[in-house]
């Protein structure tokens, strides 16, 4: 059977995740909360092609093997890119707030070398 991106986009939830590796179609909604590294890589990748999240952390032969497990067919046209509820958005990122912590650091060491001198 094959799949076209608008269809596996569709699966986004963690109710319902499809991810695409190397142009294979997988439902994973059911290993989510087995998933060795954590539920988030799969839910950050649902809906959309996780091939480079799977090659770049160098899955075993064992999880390849048990990747076949969740197999629905073949990807058809474009790469899916749906936008995961789950993905992280780096503009809603906490802001780096540890200059901060340095700043009013060195601010009270200057203060207390000025009241004690």
């Amino acid at each position: 059977m094959s799949y076209k991106a608008e269809e596996i986009e569709q699966h986004n939830k963690r109710s319902d995740a499809w991810i695409t590796i190397d142009r294979k179609v997988y439902d994973v909604t059911k290993f989510i909360e087995e998933h060795p590294g954590g539920e988030e890589t799969i839910l950050e990748n649902a809906g959309s092609d996780a091939t480079d999240n799977f090659n770049d952390i160098g899955h075993s032969e064992d999880a390849k093997e048990l990747l076949k497990k969740f197999y629905l067919g073949e990807l058809e046209g474009r790469v899916p890119t749906a936008n995961s509820p789950y993905k992280v958005d780096p503009i809603s990122k906490p802001p780096n707030t540890q200059w901060l912590v340095v700043a009013f650091g060195v601010l009270g060491v200057f203060v207390a070398y000025m009241y004690l001198s």
